[in-house]
């Protein structure tokens, strides 16, 4: 039982730990980079791994829209849980042979920086775990800013800043809204689909995207934005 007890607290000490030092530090490696790396090196392939973090306000404000209308339309409003896409799944789920999720931004991030790929109910038990715990210390502009940073988007290539280098020979400020769709468009499956050379079905879908981004609210809010040059204002005048 002591030992049960210890475990239970070095768990619970280190995970809060390392959710607060990432609600600063930039995250510049994550499981799943790993994972690849390996996964290549056991096919015969030379590993491959393109990422550079940029801050939030280095990516277009397009991307975070995009993302939003294709993943999560409520991100801004939810806990870390949409439970309306929850119920809705289940019962798309009982006529479908294909079943679809209902993962959050939220949930995607916990996932990307924290655990691994495979699904398991063990694996989804510690992504409600991480997701409670980084909707409780980070805010959403962090989930947001960490998310675009980590997410896979391509072969090797994760994050906004190799997206929009080897994608589209760019940098993620200067992503446009239409490349940013054919981002978001991608993310189900990435390495399937190739945002740089678009297929019949990733160009409907950044029809249905773009349609959709002028129709989610704003991210971030225009009211923090204000509030936050404001208080920018306030600090340079001190």
């Amino acid at each position: 039982m002591r030992y049960a007890r210890n475990l239970l607290i070095f768990f619970f000490a280190s995970t809060i730990l390392a959710v607060i030092v990432y609600r600063f530090m930039p995250v510049y490696v994550t499981p799943l980079m790993v994972i690849r790396s390996v996964q290549q090196l056991a096919s015969g392939d030379k590993p491959t791994w393109k990422h550079t973090w940029v801050s939030f306000d280095k990516i277009s404000p397009h991307l975070p829209m995009a993302v939003i209308a294709s993943e999560d339309n409520r991100f801004a409003e939810h806990n870390g849980f949409d439970f309306i896409e929850i119920e809705k799944a289940i019962k798309e789920n009982e006529k479908r042979k294909r079943k679809r999720g209902a993962s959050t931004i939220s949930q995607q991030t916990a996932k990307n920086v924290f655990l691994w790929p495979q699904s398991s109910w063990v694996r989804k038990g510690f992504e409600v775990y991480f997701t409670f715990l980084i909707e409780l210390f980070w805010s959403k502009e962090r989930i947001m800013e960490v998310y675009l940073n980590s997410i896979e988007m391509g072969k090797g290539i994760y994050g906004a800043q190799a997206a929009a280098k080897y994608k589209f020979n760019t940098t993620a400020a200067k992503l446009s809204s239409g490349q940013c769709a054919l981002i978001a468009a991608t993310l189900p499956n990435p390495i399937r689909f190739n945002s740089a050379k678009p297929s019949a079905y990733l160009l409907k879908r950044q029809k249905q995207i773009l349609r959709l981004m002028n129709l989610v609210p704003k991210f971030p809010p225009v009211e923090k934005k204000a509030v936050d040059k404001k208080d920018t204002r306030k600090k340079k005048k001190k």
